[in-house]
């Protein structure tokens, strides 16, 4: 039997997973603290869904790899799926920079994604950090993929014009729905793009040059937004390995 492991921190998406997870006859343990408890420690099958800060720690106690995408991922995607120059680089590099970019954290949220000058980042990290930085587009819609053996298992739309439509209800139409997952799957249809196992891709419309990829993240961190609790429930399941 699986166990869902949620921190104690509670989201609409902990809740709904919890529901789910409930549905299936799954354990759920919800932390009092941010520390895992000596009795988790040896559950057969525990599924991890918490913060991205506390996550490598509480794998390690429990024996697990967590599986998320590589930093320079973005970097080595073709044209027709990026449509935007992305590099890595350091944000001591970013720094240095005088013209305005779209600047983060490859694959944590330690500070806000956003179009920086480079006297602008934030002075709370060492120059050694890494960052993305990309041409600034306009995005005018984003998806999220959870993504299960190259296969897009839900998806929502979680901006429109750069609002989050979460009040909304994560509306789309029909035709959104279809243009977002066909795009999503003719990539991972192609042998040439690397993706693991379980994970979430975001991908977006552009104004005036289609669709492309947003980012590539970590499903065990990742929100649902209007996402099938389910299906993330399927992808959460891989999104960690064993080490032990």
């Amino acid at each position: 039997m699986h166990t869902l492991i949620l921190t104690p921190r509670m989201t609409d998406d902990s809740v709904a997973l919890w529901r789910a997870a409930g549905q299936r006859g799954w354990n759920v343990e919800r932390l009092t603290s941010w520390r895992l408890p000596e009795y988790l420690k040896s559950v057969e099958n525990p599924v991890l869904y918490v913060e991205a800060l506390t996550a490598p720690m509480m794998a390690e106690e429990l024996g697990l790899e967590l599986v998320e995408p590589p930093e320079d991922w973005l970097t080595h995607l073709p044209w027709k799926y990026a449509k935007r120059t992305i590099a890595l680089s350091t944000l001591g590099e970013a720094r240095k920079r005088t013209e305005k970019a779209f600047i983060k954290p490859p694959n944590d949220k330690s500070f806000a994604a956003a179009v920086y000058m480079g006297s602008e980042l934030p002075e709370d990290f060492d120059d050694t950090k890494p960052v993305l930085i990309s041409d600034i587009v306009d995005w005018e819609l984003e998806f999220r993929c959870f993504i299960l053996d190259r296969k897009v298992v839900t998806l929502s739309p979680y901006l429109r014009n750069g609002v989050l439509q979460r009040d909304a209800g994560f509306p789309a139409t029909e035709g959104e729905l279809c243009d977002a997952r066909q795009f999503a799957e003719t990539m991972l249809a192609d042998p040439a793009i690397a993706f693991p196992k379980a994970t979430v891709l975001d991908v977006g419309l552009i104004k005036d040059q289609g669709w492309a990829t947003i980012e590539q993240n970590a499903a065990w961190a990742s929100g649902m937004y209007g996402c099938d609790a389910n299906g993330v429930l399927d992808v959460l399941v891989h999104a960690t390995r064993r080490t032990t």
